[in-house]
């Protein structure tokens, strides 16, 4: 044999063949691979939310201070000749000094009004100390809190001194006065803006951060002086919030330059376009637009803020390169803060890019507080000079030809929307964001480019969570909001898409929506049957539309009452519920999400729901065919019940019905529902508390009266002796199942180690009766948790329970009656107490256990001292071990970690003790009530263990709202992630070059040159199979054994637990725990998509499918699902062996055991091809589940009174074989009703059948054989066998090898012997190689390998051996 990575390497024969093989493989469906199956059920990590503006602000007043002392310049400046002149474009040396004055201060008002024309001016002119004083101090106390703007043009005074102090005048003019910047600070206080056009205005800048520290220092020493002049002032506000733009560095003087503004600073703040153009003019590169002069530039059309002429169209360039520059630039909280919070801000910012390109160019470096990094090199500036470029170019023309001319628009806008969409196109994930993506922004502006930057904006926020973060920073949300006022039709596709991103991401938003109105949009949107259709790669994008619509009402309804008030005003439930029957599932289901949160605690809408019907149109969607759908529709039944307004008659009576249909899903394939289910009937619980209580009470009392013929009745205890040779324990692997699987937690691995422990003297394995182990609640609760000792109703409890609720006629039930709707849905409950998925069981086991905390806690306070059935689950029968455990105060004698590590020694069983002798149970201080250890009041429903429950002092009544409100399934978070994560990408299965679609072809090809290797050998005939390629010892007695049909991994099933061996290399790969109950075994294992994700089936004789991945590598096994596939199978019919097993231990055998315990356990047969599984065993059925629906699609009568032993169907002919125990073998064709399916029954043989198997060719005959050793071949079209083959006799296990003809028999008189077709005997194995030819143990199972010549084989000594052909074949 080779190993798989030989295999690879070998040369392909045949390649046809193999390309053949190949596709059939991929073409095969998998089962439970879908995202409910891969992934946790719950929503995604909220993001935090740093785009919305927290603190909003507004600039309202703003202070114009002008030193300019027009004709007079300072002492300290020498002037060049000619210099620069121009105060806010005006010469003041053109008019009177004081009219100068006055005209430059009207016109940097003006200048300022542009960018906010709302705010509050003061000019001060040449203006002493005091009337600045006056001016800031007014202007302060008008604004409040909000922002105060002071401008300081000092050309016409001395530089700022080193002191940090600026100058103004006396009253006289006759002086220069210093004006402290400290005292500037006290005037102007907090938050402030502050703008400083003078040489060396880098040294303002320094002295105000000196003072800024020097406050903060005072106020902490008065803060620790109570005797400080400042201690009893109000605390000022810091002055680190205050902004500062200064025109040079400390060290610079203002450029000279005589065709440049003496105030090149406040015009590139004020003024940019303007001085934009004229420097642009001023450049080498200008010579290269003909005709255009800095004259000219002063003629350009339009208005700046109509971006439809050509200045208003440079304007609006403008401002998107400015802010696309900062935003790449800046990090996101500073430029949150300086371009997003104040509208005159962000003006005066963009601005300030411009300054610093145009001042830098002249050798001075503007500064500014907060600093930014420099921009001045940035990329953008050429973009914004192409359009500038592009703009001058056309102006001669324009002049010349006026209004004639038609004006060519800058093609920027179109330019940077197809730089977006290459960067979408060409991408790779981890990269940096676009730089265009603030320039989206303005294009929404646009009607003409407006569509094509909304497609492209839905394309990126399709990336994920993180992008749609992105986009909110750059401030998209304010631009989306208002464009759901339009009307435009072809808009409404991409708007929807773009708000469904939003909120998958950022739910927060429903509140801007309702305000709004934004949710009218969407309504008319889902209501509409004319949305724009398109059929995009498959599937139907207007139904993907609407989806994404109610997906967004769905948020908007989602625990908000405004938005439910709107939406149930705007009809939402009337449009909801036409929808219901839409084909699209995920329509389906989002409209269901959306109906039950909309009257979730919200009682007009459930009345309104009341008169439309919608919980009967609900009921329709129960047995949808998509699990995520019957999910969404149990969650709006169950919102629809539980709303906690005053209950009617009339109300009370739909809540029955409702619950009555909810009851239909208790045996849903999908643990998904279940869940949803359980949180369903917990809203009626809470609902109707007193009426469960009533129920409970009685329950319980009825479990105390009542023995059930249950597994709990003890066998003797002798069994207990400890062993000289017993097998060695191996270390369970701790089972991760999403929960803390059952499993994992101490009394578990405790019980296990139990059963292991349990052998008798001669090393055979006792015959196992659950009764062995104890049955207090406190060392056995199977509760997935290791507080379990806090539930009152234990695991055992509660299935005993459930077990005495379908025995006992419970007449007895007071003021409640028997089949009252309470009763049945208790019942309900105890069944979801014992769900084979732990999550679910997990639920109900908490509603049950509050009901009953409550109902013993109300109802008996004196008497549930005494009451046994609290703390111990069956009547007395206690072993010793119940006892040893029972003292040790409810926890089991194990280091409590998640798997115990059990070592080969033995543990001496402690001294058997009456059940007298127990220590009585006494409350801890009189005042508290009983059983709180075991239940404390305060305990959430998801607290990690006792050591972080609360204290014990909150009231009683605290518990129901624990059960209501942490009990939910994150079902519809979790749907909700799938707006969140990319929808219009290709899946990665579908991606030729992802590693997924990489690691499938790798398999397949594996599969190819197994499946051509092992044909190569079976064609040549095998004539021996005795060679013994591997052997080792099982942790457990192996019961049933499966092998991998492609790689070399084999699953050997004992009791409970499944152990994994490499074949090849002779190793163990991993041993874990199924989860099954104590008193049932595992019966049957398939592997599902075994040519590609295998996934492990087992079914154990209670009627329960679990599925397991992640075994036999290094990860933890986890369940992917599980569900009752039988329901009406319980393995307590069965009697319990008698102590003659004991004596016949060595001989005991399945054989024997079947024929004591009467039962074929479970059995099951797997079609890859069409994902259906075939369930049978103890009943008289043949349940067919489809595994793609998860729900049960057929029940075929056997029309037998004796169980099903094996099962066999060809998906081809779409026929079932089932060979029963009374002997018969019956062929059923499943697409025929269920009164003719029965196509044939065969009764040839007297005894049960051990193996029905159905050759799987076109015409492949049936072979069936009984424990008697008889081998018949019927086929199916022929009433009688046509031909009889007789083997051993005592048969315990045969298998048929569907490719060689070949079939071994294992018996219990310890051999195995192997035949060909024609009955020949080509093997006899009866003792094991080396081992000095120790004799085989009586066979319990045995399998051969789908493929390869192998056959493994289980015996009672707990060995597993494997045999092939003769080496030379192979």
């Amino acid at each position: 044999m080779k190993m798989d990575a030989d295999l690879i390497h070998s040369p392909a024969v045949g390649l046809a063949e193999e390309e053949e093989a190949d596709m059939n493989d991929w073409k095969l469906p998998l089962a439970f691979m879908k995202k409910r199956h891969c992934e946790k059920i719950e929503g995604s990590k909220a993001l935090a939310q740093s785009w919305r503006m927290k603190d909003r602000m507004k600039t309202v007043s703003v202070a114009l201070v002008l030193c300019l002392n027009v004709g007079v310049d300072p002492p300290d400046v020498v002037k060049t000749s000619p210099c620069a002149r121009l105060e806010c474009w005006i010469d003041p040396l053109s008019m009177s000094p004081q009219k100068a004055l006055e005209t430059i201060g009207a016109n940097l008002q003006k200048q300022y009004e542009n960018w906010q024309p709302r705010a509050r001016y003061k000019q001060s002119l040449d203006p002493t100390v005091d009337e600045v004083k006056k001016l800031c101090t007014s202007l302060r106390r008008n604004a409040k809190e909000e922002r105060v703007l002071f401008h300081y043009n000092g050309h016409g005074v001395p530089r700022p001194t080193v002191n940090g102090e600026i100058w103004v005048f006396n009253k006289n003019y006759t002086q220069y006065i210093p004006l402290s910047i400290y005292d500037l600070q006290t005037w102007m206080g907090s938050p402030s803006i502050f703008v400083y056009d003078c040489s060396n205005a880098g040294i303002i800048v320094k002295s105000f951060k000196q003072f800024a520290l020097q406050r903060e220092q005072e106020l902490e020493v008065a803060a620790i002086n109570p005797g400080h002049p400042l201690a009893q002032m109000p605390l000022p506000p810091s002055m680190k919030n205050c902004i500062q733009l200064a025109a040079c560095e400390a060290s610079e003087l203002l450029p000279m330059n005589p065709d440049l503004p003496a105030d090149l600073f406040t015009s590139c703040l004020t003024t940019p376009i303007k001085i934009a153009l004229r420097w642009f003019c001023m450049q080498k590169s200008a010579r290269l637009v003909p005709g255009v002069t800095l004259d000219l530039i002063e003629k350009i059309p339009g208005r700046l803020n109509d971006r439809r002429t050509p200045l208003g169209e440079l304007n609006w360039i403008f401002t998107a390169i400015t802010d696309t520059i900062a935003w790449n630039v800046l990090p996101r909280d500073l430029f949150q803060k300086l371009f997003r919070q104040d509208l005159l801000v962000a003006s005066l910012f963009r601005n300030f890019l411009l300054a610093e390109r145009i001042m830098r160019s002249y050798n001075c470096t503007p500064v500014s507080s907060p600093r930014l990094p420099p921009t001045y090199m940035h990329a953008m500036w050429q973009a914004w000079d192409l359009a500038v470029d592009i703009c001058l170019s056309q102006l001669p023309t324009i002049i010349e030809e006026g209004t004639a001319f038609r004006v060519i628009h800058s093609p920027f806008f179109a330019d940077q929307l197809t730089a977006f969409e290459v960067w979408l196109t060409m991408g790779v994930e981890n990269r940096n964001p676009p730089e265009q993506l603030p320039i989206v922004l303005q294009v929404l502006l646009s009607q003409v480019h407006r569509l094509r930057a909304l497609q492209l904006l839905g394309r990126f926020l399709d990336l994920g969570p993180w992008a749609v973060s992105l986009a909110l920073s750059v401030g998209i949300f304010p631009y989306v909001l208002k464009l759901l006022q339009s009307s435009a039709r072809e808009l409404r596709p991409m708007l929807v898409f773009i708000w469904a991103k939003i909120l998958a991401v950022d739910s927060s938003c429903q509140a801007d929506l309702v305000k709004d109105n934004g949710h009218k949009y969407f309504l008319s949107v889902l209501a509409d049957s004319y949305m724009p259709v398109s059929v995009h790669r498959g599937y139907n994008i207007e139904a993907e539309h609407r989806t994404m619509a109610v997906f967004i009402l769905a948020v908007i309804v989602n625990s908000y009452n405004t938005g439910q008030e709107a939406c149930l005003q705007g009809n939402l439930i009337a449009i909801c519920l036409e929808q219901l029957s839409d084909p699209h599932p995920l329509l389906r289901q989002w409209v269901a999400i959306c109906l039950g949160r909309i009257w979730q605690n919200f009682d007009p809408a459930r009345w309104c729901g009341v008169r439309d019907s919608a919980h009967e149109k609900l009921y329709t969607l129960l047995s949808d065919p998509i699990p995520e759908v019957r999910c969404a529709a149990v969650f709006a039944l169950g919102t629809f019940v539980g709303n906690s307004a005053e209950r009617t008659d009339h109300s009370t009576t739909i809540d029955h019905n409702v619950a009555m249909m909810l009851a239909q899903l208790i045996n849903d394939g999908s643990p998904v529902v279940r869940k949803e289910l359980v949180v369903a009937l917990s809203h009626l619980v809470v609902q109707y508390e007193s009426n469960f209580c009533t129920v409970a009470l009685q329950f319980i009392e009825e479990e105390k009266n009542y023995t059930v013929p249950s597994p709990a009745n003890t066998t003797e205890s002798g069994n207990l002796t400890p062993v000289r040779d017993s097998p060695a324990i191996p270390r369970l692997r701790s089972v991760n199942s999403y929960t803390n699987i059952r499993a994992a937690t101490t009394a578990r691995n405790l019980n296990k180690s139990l059963q292991n422990l349990n052998l008798n003297e001669e090393g055979g394995p006792a015959a196992f009766s659950p009764g062995n182990l104890s049955t207090s609640s406190s060392a056995s609760s199977t509760l997935g948790s290791p507080d379990n000792d806090e539930y009152i109703l234990s695991f055992e409890t509660i299935d005993k329970m459930r077990r005495v609720s379908s025995y006992s006629s419970l007449n007895s039930l007071i003021g409640v009656s028997f089949n009252s709707v309470y009763t049945q849905i208790w019942r309900v409950l105890l069944h979801l107490a014992a769900d084979p998925f732990p999550e679910v069981s997990d639920l109900a086991m908490k509603v049950l256990n509050s009901i009953a905390y409550k109902a013993t806690m109300n109802a008996r306070p004196q008497r549930i001292l005494d009451s046994g059935s609290l703390t111990q689950s069956a009547p007395a029968s206690p072993t010793s071990k119940g006892t040893h455990i029972h003292q040790a105060s409810g926890s089991p004698p194990m280091p409590s970690t998640s798997s115990s590590s059990l070592t080969n020694e033995v543990p001496k069983p402690p001294t058997r003790e009456p059940p007298a002798t127990r220590p009585p149970y006494t409350p801890t201080s009189g005042g508290q009530a009983p059983h709180s250890h075991q239940f404390p009041r305060t305990r959430k429903m998801f607290d990690k263990g006792p050591e972080q429950a609360a204290e014990d002092g909150d009231e009683p009544g605290g518990h129901r709202n624990y059960i209501c409100a942490a009990l939910q399934t994150g079902l519809c978070d979790w749907s909700a992630k799938y707006f969140a994560q990319p929808v219009m990408k290709i899946p990665e299965e579908h991606d030729v070059e992802s590693q997924v679609r990489m690691d499938r072809q790798w398999r397949f090809l594996r599969n190819t040159r197994v499946r051509k290797q092992s044909r190569g050998i079976t064609q040549k005939g095998v004539s021996r199979l005795d060679d013994q390629i591997f052997i080792n010892r099982n942790p457990g007695v192996p019961s049933v054994v499966k092998f991998h049909p492609f790689n070399t991994c084999i699953a050997v099933a004992d009791k409970d637990s499944i152990c994994f061996w490499d074949w090849e290399k002779g190793e163990r790969l991993d041993y874990f725990y199924n989860g099954n109950p104590r008193y049932t075994r595992i019966t049957a294992m398939e592997y599902l998509n075994g040519h590609d994700c295998s996934l492990l089936l087992t079914a154990t004789d209670d009627g329960a499918l679990r599925i397991w991945k992640n075994f036999a590598d290094q990860k933890n096994p986890e369940m992917v699902t599980a569900w009752q596939g039988l329901s009406d199978m319980l393995p307590t019919t069965r009697s319990q062996p008698s102590t003659c097993a004991h004596s016949l231990a060595r001989r005991v055998s399945i054989y024997l055991d079947r024929s004591k315990q009467g039962g074929a356990g479970m059995v099951v047969d797997w079609e890859q091809e069409t994902g259906l599984l075939m369930t049978s065993g103890d009943v008289r059925v043949i349940r067919i589940w489809d595994t793609d629906r998860e729900m049960k699609v057929q029940d075929i009568p056997t029309g037998a009174d004796s169980c099903v032993t094996s099962l066999s169907c060809d998906s081809q002919r779409s026929l079932i074989v089932a060979g029963l125990g009374d002997g018969s073998v019956r062929v059923f064709d499943r697409r025929m009703g269920p009164n003719e399916c029965r196509v044939m029954t065969y009764r040839e043989h007297g005894a049960w059948v051990v193996k029905a198997h159905l050759q799987k060719e076109t015409e492949g005959h049936i072979i069936s054989v009984s424990v008697n050793g008889d081998v018949r071949f019927f086929e199916p079209r022929s009433p009688d066998s046509i031909n009889v083959l007789q083997t051993v006799k005592g048969l315990t296990a045969l298998d048929i090898h569907p490719q060689a003809n070949l079939f071994a028999c294992g018996s219990m008189n310890q051999f195995i012997a192997v035949y060909n077709s024609n009955g020949d005997v080509i093997s006899n194995i009866k003792y094991y190689d080396g081992f000095m030819g120790q004799r085989i143990g009586a066979i319990s199972c045995l399998a051969f390998h789908p493929h390869w010549p192998h056959l493994a084989v289980g015996s009672n000594d707990y060995y597993m051996s494997i045999y092939s052909a003769e080496k030379r074949l192979r």
